[in-house]
């Protein structure tokens, strides 16, 4: 009988392409090939919403034991760099603005171990030198350079110039203009509360420098004013009018911090611990 509508005198028997069971040798399996039974094992938990649920908590407990055990029996995981401090406090009130104005947007602050990398921004960055942003700043588009060693390449000029517009130091920039920075007065009345903030946080900053940071904020740009204290509490800090206008402003900040990045670990006598 055809099996054919299309065809009434087709005989499968006489298709030299249809195979009946008396042409396959040996016994047919009863079951179905492995790669037909884990498809077939893979759909049935898609449609079975409580199965799904139960296999995606296995699948993530497990994974997250694996790579948060391990940290348990390590007694810091992050390696101890001579020369990393906390912020000064105009360091932190710049960090602030950065954060506020989505530069981390379009910077990043984190160079990998790569050698194209390495060449065209300096060294590569540590966990260390990021021990204290809470949030970090690692980025992860950059549509401006990498600005982890940003600090002591550009001049405060530069800086200024670059901030108020940038595409007067770099034509093809596509960076908006902060000359409004540069009008924003700063007095640092919550300036304790900040420092108060990330302490709770973790940030080693101790009672004297909370006590101190209004003081500390305005001394690090007169150059003229007491900056002993300063020092002594942030080793390194930079003192000096960064716009080169009277008073602080969030240009003097915003620069601050910028200049401060990346030069606090001195990475010509830095040795990487061989354990890690």
């Amino acid at each position: 009988m055809s099996k054919d509508p299309h065809n009434p005198d087709y005989d499968p028997a006489d298709d030299p392409k249809v195979k009946t069971l008396s042409d396959v040798p040996g016994d047919v399996p009863n079951e179905l090939p492995p790669e037909t039974a884990t498809i077939s094992f893979h759909q049935r938990l898609e449609r079975n919403a409580t199965l799904l649920l139960i296999a995606s908590f296995a699948v993530v407990t497990v994974g997250g034991i694996v790579e948060i055990a391990p940290l348990f029996w390590l007694e810091n995981t992050i390696e101890d760099v001579e020369g990393m401090r906390p912020y000064s406090p105009l360091e932190l009130a710049g960090r602030e603005i950065y954060v506020r104005e989505g530069c981390y947007t379009c910077h990043s602050q984190m160079i990998r171990p790569m050698r194209d990398e390495v060449e065209r921004y300096g060294h590569y960055s540590l966990a260390a030198e990021s021990m204290y942003d809470h949030p970090h700043q690692w980025g992860s588009k950059r549509t401006g350079p990498d600005l982890a060693r940003i600090g002591g390449r550009y001049s405060d000029e530069w800086h200024v110039d670059h901030l108020s517009d940038p595409q007067s130091v770099v034509p093809e920039s596509v960076m908006p203009k902060y000359a409004f920075l540069a009008d924003t007065r700063l007095n640092g009345a919550h300036i304790e509360d900040l420092l108060s903030a990330h302490r709770s946080v973790g940030v080693p900053y101790t009672e004297d420098m909370v006590i101190a940071a209004r003081a500390d904020f305005l001394v690090q740009t007169n150059p003229t004013g007491d900056i002993d204290g300063l020092l002594e509490r942030y080793p390194g800090a930079q003192v000096r009018n960064f716009d080169g206008l009277p008073g602080t402003s969030e240009m003097d900040a915003l620069i601050a911090y910028l200049q401060m990045l990346g030069t606090l670990v001195d990475f010509s006598t830095f040795t990487p611990d061989p354990d890690r």
